[in-house]
């Protein structure tokens, strides 16, 4: 979508996702001046078609507001950047040290949304920390190759580099070339072309995670969709599902898992942070202890990720120790109970597929937070 707004003509997008984060990114792709036509499994947008918004509002989409921050300023617009819910608890003091670099002023409410930006991107060089979050990376380099000038930035310490790849991988479909040093150093031309073209969404492998899961402790199952050549981070869950002894087949765009007698495992998640929760349900199966390694990376989420699963799990059963960087789960029985979701919707999901074998019913409140990532997950779970 955020390329989509940059082309030079229409782009048509298939199989899109009409999740709230999807959704808050085409109410912005409008607010930059977009036309947005949703037509049955594809989604028109064309540029450059209406007026501009000096307002921008990324729901609870902590992705759109760190990538669409930089993208504005190529507008030369003063913009309003806001969400709700969780996102107003979510620190984009990252944001304001990477466009001040640009020759952008930044406010900030104390280091959180509403963010006030003002000023127009023009490229230059600078030197950005990678150790919490990749996404106002992803932001500069879609942004920048649009900016007058050439542009290098420099990265500390990145974390989750194949989000990274899977935005080059994008840019590079829409005719963008940007020379990638180690990670380290991001080499961008100026003026640069997006093309218009029309781009197939491959399946999420983040949603497919907690189903596959599934399989493993409660019957088969079956993912159509997925792309196995995916650079998506949370693919890495076919090598914690072989950790675990868990029986999975591969194919070419379908995966399969059925019920397995699991073993304790060690995953280190810390580039792929999102699949702690559907791990966390695995390793409550497994027998023995497993551990996880990323813990860090799980702070700024849309709740305190690594503390909820502890204290949300030890409702249904199973006891989660933290230890710096490491959680530990004691595999046992899921005996069903009350949680609260925390409006985190891999929480909701994680205790949803926990629920598949558990000795009693849980039951989840705030369950509908699903519908920030994924509508039909419910559907999807139970249909299967």
């Amino acid at each position: 979508i955020a390329c989509a707004v940059l082309s030079e003509d229409d782009v048509i997008i298939y199989n899109p996702s009409f999740c709230n984060d999807c959704k808050a990114a085409l109410s912005i792709a409008e607010n930059l001046g977009a036309e947005i036509i949703i037509e049955n499994n594809k989604i028109i947008i064309r540029p450059d078609k209406n007026k501009i918004s000096n307002t921008i509002n990324c729901g609870e989409s902590g992705l759109s507001v760190r990538m669409f921050s930089p993208i504005a300023t190529l507008f030369q617009q003063n913009f309003t950047i806001k969400g709700t819910g969780s996102l107003k608890k979510r620190p984009i003091n990252e944001i304001k040290a990477a466009l001040t670099q640009f020759g952008i002023k930044c406010q900030t409410n104390n280091g959180f949304i509403p963010i006030s930006v003002s000023g127009k991107l023009s490229g230059g060089n600078a030197e950005i920390d990678g150790s919490l979050s990749s996404q106002i990376l992803t932001g500069l380099l879609i942004a920048l190759p649009k900016a007058k000038k050439d542009s290098i930035i420099k990265v500390n310490s990145l974390k989750s580099k194949p989000y990274i790849d899977l935005t080059l991988s994008i840019l590079s479909d829409f005719g963008i070339k940007i020379k990638n040093n180690d990670y380290k150093e991001f080499h961008i031309k100026g003026n640069q072309q997006f093309k218009a073209i029309n781009y197939t969404v491959e399946g999420d492998w983040s949603g497919a995670a907690f189903l596959l899961v599934a399989g493993l402790i409660a019957g088969e199952m079956k993912v159509t969709g997925l792309n196995i050549n995916s650079v998506q981070a949370d693919k890495k869950i076919i090598d914690a599902i072989h950790f675990a002894n868990g029986t999975i087949t591969v194919n070419t765009d379908t995966v399969i898992t059925r019920k397995s007698k699991l073993k304790a495992f060690k995953f280190d998640a810390t580039d792929c942070p999102d699949l702690f929760p559907p791990l966390v349900v695995m390793a409550a199966y497994c027998n023995g202890t497993s551990e996880i390694i990323g813990v860090k990376r799980l702070t700024h989420k849309e709740s305190n990720r690594a503390e909820v699963l502890q204290k949300e799990f030890k409702k249904i059963g199973i006891n989660i120790k933290i230890i710096n960087n490491r959680m530990f789960i004691e595999g046992g029985k899921i005996t069903g109970g009350t949680v609260e979701s925390h409006n985190d919707h891999r929480i909701a999901m994680a205790a949803a597929t926990a629920a598949l074998a558990s000795e009693k019913e849980i039951i989840i409140n705030n369950a509908e937070c699903i519908n920030k990532s994924y509508p039909n997950f419910y559907k999807d779970l139970l249909d299967n």
